[in-house]
Formats: structure tokens, C-alpha cells, sequence
């Protein structure tokens, strides 16, 4: 009777110490997670990093930037916590995805595919047959910042078409293309608003000094890539940013990703120059 009892005792204690072996290594307070996403939006995450890591100093969050397949792709074999993602999940690599996490896209941000010239250039603007058209020409006219990268993504899903079904010329990386286009003035280069967008961003104002944006013309009306315009969704090429992870429980991701789509994160979106997709009204009591 007495080994019995010490044996239950013995078993309760390795139990309990399994499952607090078991218990998460983070919380939304601290820990370390790693997240991706494509440099088009390297900005404005690196800016929500910073700013959740300075509030909560025992957390780490490594960013890296990675092309948005790619990052899909870790996201699915647990290799990172966070991905962020701007085109819509084909139905297989939805399924894939709820086979093993639950569905839960976090949308922070309206960003926009930005079609750009040599300040010089005399094209002051281009239709959505043009670009259409482009597309189609093996003159590849139109530069992109890499293959699987999300603006191309973007931009084919956007025509209805395979990435691999498109003729277009590389040059890699969002910033890149723009300090290179003008070796090419026939060009038309391909980058996300995110790389030039913050207003007052000595990197961004630079990029802006180099490159013509082109309002994009469809049903003949003209659209810039406006926050206005990005906000009701109108031009053309408008995208919204989310987030997915594999996160099961309240963690740091998921604490991130909160952070990010509450006022807070929200603000900082807007201070990157992006049209922020959770608003919240401002309330002035007069007395």
C-alpha cells in the first residue's frame, strides 16, 4: 500500500513536470520569434518591429526579408512564426495551409503596385491594356524586382495569369530598380508604394527624386496610387497586406500581429505612408 502511494506521488510529479516542459517558451510579453516578408514591405515591418520591441524589451522578433512564396513556404513548415502576405492564397495552398493552422489572415495595411519611369521620361502615364499588352510583348519591357517576388505576384494574379505565363525583364530589389532605371529609359519599372511611401524618410525622398509615377488609366478614368484611391480600393493595382501564422496559442506572433492591427500599429502604418486597414475615429469632448 505504501509503494503504491510513493508510485502515485512519483507519477503526478513526472506529469506535472511534462507539462510545464510542455508550456510555451513565449508569450506576447517576451521570447523570440522570427518573421518574413518580401523586402517590398520591408519598411513598414521593420517600423512595427522596432516599435513592438521598444514597449516590450524582453522580446526579439528577427526580421528577415525573403520573397513571398518563399515565405509562404517556411510559414507551412514551421521554419517561422509570422509571414506577411499580399496576394490571395490559390485553393491549394489554402487547404495546405488549414490542414495544419488555423485560417486566420490579419489585414493591417492597403498598399499599392506602383508602375514607374526615369524622372526624364515624356510617358506621363499608362493604361491597363497597355500593361496588359507589355506583358505579352517579348520586348519585355516592363522590369519587375525578381521572379516570386510580390509585386510580380501581384500584378499576374491581379491580369488573371500565371507569374510564369508573363515576359518582363528582372532587376532585383524595389530600390535597385529605381537607382538602375535610368539606364534603360523605354523601361518600365515595377515596385511596391511601400519602398518610396514614407513621407518624410531620407531614403524614400531620395527614390522619389529619381522616378516618375504613372497613374494607371482603366475604363478611361485615370487613377494614382493615392492613399484616397488605395482607401475605396479604386486604383487598379491596390493590395492589402496580412499577416498569417502558425501560432496555436496567445504568443509573441500573435501578440505582434495584435499589436499591428490595434491603434498603435495602426498610427505607425500611416506614418509609413500606407493607407491603414483598421481606422479608428477620433473623439474631441468640448467643454
Amino acid at each position: 500500500m505504501k509503494n503504491s502511494f510513493f508510485c502515485m506521488i512519483f507519477i503526478f510529479l513526472a506529469f506535472s513536470c511534462n507539462k510545464k516542459a510542455e508550456k510555451p517558451v513565449d508569450d506576447p510579453h517576451r521570447g523570440y520569434i522570427k518573421i518574413e516578408a518580401d523586402e517590398s514591405f520591408s519598411s513598414v515591418i521593420q517600423s512595427l518591429t522596432e516599435a513592438y520591441t521598444n514597449q516590450y524589451p524582453s522580446t526579439k522578433i528577427d526580421f528577415v526579408t525573403k520573397k513571398e512564396d518563399l515565405g509562404f513556404m517556411d510559414l507551412l513548415n514551421g521554419k517561422i512564426r509570422v509571414a506577411v502576405m499580399s496576394r490571395e492564397l490559390s485553393p491549394a495552398e489554402r487547404a495546405a495551409f488549414e490542414k495544419k493552422f488555423e485560417w486566420q489572415p490579419a489585414k493591417f495595411a492597403g498598399d499599392g503596385v506602383v508602375f514607374i519611369v526615369p524622372k526624364n521620361s515624356e510617358k506621363s502615364s499608362i493604361t491597363y491594356e497597355e500593361i496588359q499588352n507589355e506583358l505579352n510583348s517579348e520586348k519585355k519591357n516592363i522590369i519587375f524586382d525578381g521572379t516570386n517576388s510580390s509585386n510580380l505576384n501581384f500584378v499576374a494574379q491581379n491580369l488573371g495569369k500565371k507569374p510564369s505565363e508573363l515576359q518582363f525583364s528582372v532587376i532585383s530589389g524595389n530600390t535597385n530598380l529605381i537607382e538602375q532605371l535610368n539606364k534603360f529609359p523605354d523601361k518600365i519599372g515595377v515596385i511596391s508604394l511601400n519602398t518610396i511611401s514614407r513621407p518624410y524618410g531620407a531614403e524614400a525622398e531620395k527614390l522619389r527624386g529619381l522616378i516618375k509615377i504613372l497613374p494607371v488609366v482603366k475604363d478611361g478614368k485615370t487613377y494614382e496610387p493615392s492613399l484616397q484611391n488605395i482607401k475605396n480600393m479604386s486604383y487598379p493595382f491596390t493590395r492589402i497586406l496580412y499577416f498569417l501564422t502558425n501560432e496555436p496559442y496567445y504568443g509573441l506572433g500573435n501578440g505582434f500581429i495584435r499589436f499591428s492591427c490595434t491603434q498603435i500599429g495602426q498610427i505607425i502604418v500611416d506614418k509609413e505612408g500606407l493607407q491603414p486597414y483598421n481606422t479608428y475615429k477620433r473623439e474631441v469632448q468640448m467643454k
